[in-house]
């Protein structure tokens, strides 16, 4: 009978480790959810987060509009007078330096001036070759070149 009461309280203990398992198994569960839960709850933190940074970029947005309306610089609107060879090509009539510069890429691309292989290099005609003094220049030295003939409006 000893080893009846023995083998009976062996299942016993056998029994309440597993039904200790069992509510172990339901609390890590029931922690898992509320994990879950509380990971759902976080995600609206982040989307008013989101909504805060919507909010600084049409901030900004709207400062680089108002940075964008600035006036331009007086030097290059004051008109200035072409010389004679010069006025050949943009006419003789006093001009800001930022016409000058149009008209003169105007004159260019109308005579297809722009070398074919280097697009950077403009091949001078007669009229122009009287301003570069040479043949061909590049339009970062043109701008250059055209200063020159250029002169206070009076």
């Amino acid at each position: 009978m000893a080893t009846k009461k023995k083998a009976t309280a062996k299942k016993a203990t056998k029994k309440k480790a597993t039904a200790k398992k069992a509510t172990k198994k339901k609390a890590t569960a029931k922690k898992a959810t509320k994990k879950k839960a509380t990971a759902k709850k976080a995600a609206p933190k982040k989307a008013t987060a989101k909504k805060a940074t919507k909010k600084k970029a049409t901030a900004k947005k709207a400062t680089k509009k108002k940075a964008a309306k600035r006036k331009p610089n007086a030097a290059f609107m004051a008109p200035m007078q072409p010389s004679a060879a010069l006025g050949e090509v943009i006419g003789a009539k006093a001009m800001p330096r930022t016409d000058v510069t149009k008209k003169i890429w105007d004159y260019i691309k109308k005579n297809g001036l722009q070398d074919k292989a280097n697009r950077r290099m403009i091949n001078a005609d007669d009229k122009l070759s009287k301003i570069f003094g040479k043949k061909q220049v590049s339009m970062f030295e043109m701008t250059k070149l055209v200063s020159k003939h250029l002169s206070a409006a009076k």
